[in-house]
């Protein structure tokens, strides 16, 4: 095993219901300390790998590993492993509301730490720790219909801080955030994987990709891997882009003339 390997996917397939796929043969390494971006178009899989990286389903096919350990229904049954696997991976959703359960943000940000055993001080201590960090103190006593879709990210991404684990899976997460909220979030990700933290995100954001400078790997609309490589030489690979339909072709007619060009909503309009 590569001794910098943290988690490792084999050869992993999934279908909904043994039929519609959702996966085909999906084979990655993604390194200790990496910033690593899963990207593809809506409907491409990225969300089931990573669901399948934290162990909340299972591959139809194939192995899923987390520091040379296998992560399977049967290995998560053990409850050593499970607590091992539960303090070393966390996940933030999509949708901040099916995150959230907890009577206020306090509440929310204790939450993981105490399942998982920890002192109650330590908890609390760790929990304003992470509110401070994230700029939510004046939150703590709020229940969640009462945040804001910018509050509620913070509080989510601090729920899964205080568990302190050493993989971040985010899930699309700067969808519906406001550009402040989009700053304040790509600077964090460049803060939380200079502390040492694996940081893999599943996204159709190409700007994300561009600024976080990771690597990167290409989902096709067949589900499969068209392509691993850096941010840089994915982003310039247009012919790749429009294959996975992560930017189109436009057609603008003036007068007598008819010219296509690239379009990307997130990154380029090229003329």
């Amino acid at each position: 095993m590569n001794d910098r390997q943290i988690i490792k996917t084999e050869n992993v397939s999934y279908s909904y219901y043994g039929k519609i796929s959702a996966l085909v043969d999906i084979s990655l390494l993604i390194e200790e300390g990496e910033k690593f971006a899963i990207i593809g178009a809506n409907g491409s899989g990225k969300s089931t790998l990573l669901q399948i990286m934290n162990g909340l389903i299972y591959p139809s096919a194939g192995n899923v590993f987390f520091q040379g350990k296998e992560v399977s229904e049967k290995t998560l049954k053990d409850k050593e492993f499970l607590r091992f696997f539960r303090k070393g991976v966390g996940y933030v959703f999509q949708d901040s509301d099916v995150q959230l359960f907890c009577p206020n943000v306090l509440d929310e940000l204790l939450y993981g730490p105490m399942q998982l055993g920890m002192d109650e001080s330590e908890a609390i201590d760790r929990a304003f720790e992470v509110m401070k960090m994230l700029n939510i103190e004046n939150l703590k006593d709020r229940p969640s219909y009462m945040l804001s879709g910018g509050e509620k990210k913070r509080v989510s991404i601090g729920s899964v801080l205080t568990i302190n684990p050493d993989v971040l899976l985010f899930d699309e997460p700067t969808n519906g955030l406001d550009p402040r909220t989009q700053c304040f979030l790509v600077e964090l990700l460049f803060e939380l994987n200079e502390a040492g933290k694996t940081i893999v995100i599943a996204t159709h954001d190409l700007s994300l990709v561009d600024e976080l400078h990771c690597r990167v790997a290409v989902l096709s609309e067949d589900h499969r891997i068209e392509k691993t490589g850096s941010a840089e030489s994915i982003l310039k690979d247009e012919e790749l882009l429009l294959r996975v339909n992560l930017v189109h072709e436009h057609m603008h007619c003036h007068g007598h003339l008819a010219h296509r060009h690239i379009h990307s909503h997130y990154l380029f309009h090229k003329h």
